[in-house]
This record gives C-alpha cells, structure tokens and sequence, in this order.
C-alpha cells in the first residue's frame, strides 16, 4: 500500500539515527519515495551519504536549500508529501515544534507541511518521563500531531527503561495506518485466527496446518482502517499486533468461549480460523506408547461458525472455505448452512494458495450468490479486498434497508 507514497524521513540527533537507516530501508522496499532530512546533529551520527544511497534522493540537511531552481526547499518538499515522519524525535525536536520553533530545515519543515506528522521519539529514559518533554508532547497531541509510545529497554547510556525507538514493524505500521482510509471507524470486529490444537496425550494433539497470518494480516488492516479489532488466535506463530486485544486460546471450546465472552458491541465476525472438526473423545493422561495398532476415538467439535449463525443478534459474519475440491460446491453450501453474510474461498493446493504461505487466492461470494474473483495476491491485500467488500455489502444493505 506504500507503492508511489511520497514520505518525508525526518531524523534529529540521537544514538538511534542508526535505526532510521533501517526504517528508510523498509519504505523504499515497499514502494515509497523518501526524502530524508537531517538535523546537523544527526549527521554526527550517521553520514548523509548513506541516506542518499539507500533513498536514491538528495539528503537535505542546510535550511536554505533550493530546489528546482528558484523552488524554496521545505516548501517543494511539504507540498508534494502525503506523510511526514521524524525518528528518532529527540526532546530537542519535539520541544521546539511544541514550541513554534523554526530555525532548520526540519523544523521548518513540519510548519511548512499540511499532511500527518507522525514523532517516533527516542531518549533517555528520565528524559522522557520529564514533565517538560511530556508537556510538549500533549501539546502537539492536542494539535493533531501522531505519536509513537518508544519501547521499554537498555538504552545506549546503561538504563534500563523506557525510551528506545519503537520497533522499525511498529511504526511500519503506524505509517500504513496514517495514510490508510478511515471507512472502519465505529467498528469493532472480532477475527478469530490460526489453528486449534485438540490434546491426544501431554505430548500429542489433532491440529492443521493454518499459520495465523490471513487472520492476523485481517486484523492489522482493519485496525489501520480505523477499526476497533479483537483478534481471537489459535496456537500459531506470533506475529506484532499493536493496538489490538489479542485474546489466546488452544481449543476449539476455548476459542468458542473466548468469542462469546468478547461479542458485546461487535458489528462483524470474520472467522478466518482453521477450527478442528474433531477432538479426541478421551485424552490419555500420559504418553501413549507404540505397541500395536492403535485406535483413536473422536466426537465433534462445536461449530463456532454455525453458532454465531443462529444467534438472534447475530453480527455480519464471514466464514472462510479453506478446500481441496469442489470448491464453489463446498462454499456455497457452507454460506446457507451456516447463515453467513458471505464467505471467502480459497483452494489450498494451489500454489501459493492456503496454508503457511504469504499469499492467496480467493474467491468472495455473497449470499445472494453473486462471486467475485481475485487474482494471487499478498495477504495484506486480500485482507484489504475483503474488507472492502464487507464495507460494499453493508452499504448495499442499508440502502435496501432491513433484510427479513
């Protein structure tokens, strides 16, 4: 969502100037065009020339820079940017923004901009905790301007505490979040993601082969969309979830309660989950040992999907039809089964298709049986389409008003 974003790299004078290398290194791979600019004291940490390497743009660092010939440079520069980024933002930054304070080219800078701001800040730990650093900072809040909380740590100085620049992923996404559309603000979804895992024994159990991230990359867009998100996760891999309540659980009887326990206000369900069917009809209290053949008994799991159905009060609910065959077959019988709003399919032996991988391909169908196709695509963007076609199907609801 970055490809041809025009972002501008703010990065003052502290030790993690380092990290901002890292940060530019993550925008232009995902598309974006940066323009750094760099305090004098920055460039006593890291050169300009790297920078420049790496963005493929002039570093700007003298406040009377021209551009294009007679162009004013903080003034070309904020007029053709659609996010203004600063990180590390040390207190001294941060208190003459606060301030109205313009005597470089970054401060500058931010005055001349009409797009976000967003600070990243980064200092020593009784620094940050100063009532005068806290003083600006709620200032500028008040103004509008963005603010990461920086992360807990050892700091270059010895201390342990909070002050280090928030991880390069969290302010990725924040970045994506501020230049995202708004449309999900006054929602709250719940997303159920990952496998279950049913116990055989303490050392064995029935699961998939889901990985977590369609759910957890639903999770993250929404959130950036402005919405309140509740992400239910199976055992799977962790994955970085800023600003959303992620509730944990292992079964299926555990992530049944742990979504019933958490539906209060929420206008959608989107059960990206891979639920077991199945769970073993008696756990073995130890290990079980090779010794001949051996028989499992199974009884069903219950059908989250199917249950959030029936409710009276039932939310728009998206079910996932994860086949190996007869895939329309499948997920159109599964849509009226199970009382969904609509449902997305995917065949899971194709390549780059289902399980673990980082990619998709879909179909959306609603339940009136309109379907639509989408190519192979990342699974952040099929998190986008599909929730782009949440948003259509209930804007077409409204205005046809109440379905009976």
């Amino acid at each position: 969502m970055l490809q041809g974003k025009e972002i501008l790299l703010g990065v003052s004078g502290g030790i993690a100037a380092y990290k901002s290398v890292l940060l530019l290194r993550e925008l232009t791979k995902q598309g974006a065009n940066v323009n750094v600019i760099m305090t004098q004291s920055a460039t006593e940490f890291v050169g300009p020339l790297t920078f420049q390497t790496l963005s493929g743009n002039p570093v700007t660092t003298d406040i009377f820079t021209l551009f294009a010939s007679s162009e004013i440079g903080h003034v070309a520069l904020a007029s053709r940017a659609d996010l203004l980024v600063i990180a590390p933002a040390t207190a001294n930054i941060i208190g003459k923004i606060a301030n109205g304070i313009a005597d470089d080219f970054l401060s500058t800078m931010v005055m001349a901009t009409r797009v976000p701001v967003l600070f990243a800040p980064a200092m020593n730990t009784n620094m940050w905790a100063s009532l005068v650093v806290q003083k600006n900072i709620a200032n500028l809040k008040e103004m509008n301007y963005h603010f990461m909380e920086p992360a807990e740590g050892e700091l270059a100085c010895g201390v342990i505490g909070r002050g280090k620049l928030a991880d390069i992923d969290a302010i990725m996404d924040e970045i994506k979040a501020l230049l995202s559309p708004d449309d999900l603000k006054g929602e709250k979804i719940l997303i159920s993601a990952g496998p279950t895992e049913e116990a055989i024994d303490p050392a064995r159990c029935l699961t998939n082969r889901s990985s977590g991230k369609m759910g957890y990359n639903l999770a993250a867009v929404a959130r950036r969309r402005g919405a309140e998100v509740i992400l239910v996760a199976g055992p799977s891999a962790e994955f970085e979830t800023w600003g959303i309540e992620v509730v944990h659980c292992n079964t299926a009887i555990e992530m049944a309660n742990a979504i019933d326990a958490n539906l209060e206000g929420v206008t959608s369900v989107i059960m990206a989950a891979a639920v077991a069917d199945f769970r073993p009809a008696k756990q073995a209290s130890e290990k079980i040992k090779r010794d001949g053949n051996y028989s499992l008994e199974l009884e069903p799991n219950p059908d989250i999907l199917a249950g959030l159905g029936r409710r009276s009060d039932k939310p728009f609910l998206v079910g996932f039809a994860a086949e190996t065959s007869k895939l329309l077959a499948h997920a159109k019988d599964k849509i009226k089964r199970k009382n969904l709003d609509m449902i997305v399919a995917n065949d899971v032996t194709a390549p780059g298709a289902g399980f673990v991988v980082d990619t998709n391909i879909i179909k959306i169908i609603d339940r009136d049986g309109q379907m639509t196709d989408f190519p192979l695509m990342s699974k952040e963007k099929v998190a986008g389409v599909i929730l782009d076609h949440i948003i259509k199907l209930k804007n077409q609801r409204r205005l046809r008003g109440p379905v009976s």
